[in-house]
């Protein structure tokens, strides 16, 4: 029987390398499907990896009806087994409803493969509304660490390398490494934004790397063993 199954994790534990490997292995096996996403790091109508890997997919906007996608492409005689869901987070909560239409009534597996909260800690819409109404929720064992060494729960958003809690909830950031961010900010002169893995107690206390090498990693790592 078809599943809507959910796929989650921090940012930097391979949620779309496993997108791209998990169409890979359906296709292998003779079945077709689709790939979606929303506002990829790579640009428009693309699931990137960061390991390189990369795919042309079909980009989600506001006015997207996955069910009617389903139906046109089968009304012109292509087969639509399944659908991989990337950016799920960035999806409005009807898509998602729309999702678990596409399994229920139209017999298609829908994967998705999205992170639950924002750089606030705060669910997103979609989300929110997969968490509801998936069939299963897998939590990816490819753990994200801080810079502390610790796992990785939470996202938090930077400029120029200092952690922020206000703004616009989806804001396409750097996602090289620090020292690429910091010179692309020196030599635009502007705040460059970025995201970044951390633990909860760093998240909380705002302390990304760049501030906890500012202010000396090692007496920071003595002060979290006391």
């Amino acid at each position: 029987m078809a599943e809507l199954v959910f796929f989650t994790g921090t940012m930097d534990c391979g949620k779309s390398t496993l997108a791209l490997q998990t169409d890979w292995t359906h296709r292998s096996r003779g079945r077709e499907g689709v790939l979606f996403t929303r506002t990829d790091r790579a640009g428009t109508a693309t699931v990137s990896s960061r390991l390189g890997l990369a795919a042309p997919a079909e980009e989600v906007t506001d006015t997207t009806d996955f069910e009617a996608e389903v139906a046109v492409r089968r009304v012109h005689g292509r087969t639509v087994d399944y659908l991989i869901c990337d950016e799920v987070q960035f999806y409005r909560p009807e898509q998602v409803e729309q999702l678990a239409r596409v399994v229920d009534d139209l017999g298609a597996d829908v994967f998705a493969f999205g992170i639950v909260t924002d750089f606030r800690t705060r669910l997103f819409p979609g989300s929110a509304r997969m968490v509801e109404l998936a069939d299963r929720i897998r939590f990816l064992q490819v753990e994200a660490l801080c810079w502390c060494g610790r796992r990785a729960t939470h996202n938090a958003r930077t400029v120029d390398g200092l952690m922020v809690t206000e703004g616009e909830q989806i804001v396409v950031g750097d996602v090289e490494p620090l020292g690429a961010v910091a010179d692309a900010a020196e030599r635009d002169g502007v705040g460059t934004v970025g995201y970044e893995t951390l633990c909860r107690r760093h998240h909380r206390q705002h302390l990304t790397a760049r501030r906890a090498g500012d202010a000396g990693a090692a007496d920071i790592r003595r002060d979290d063993a006391r």
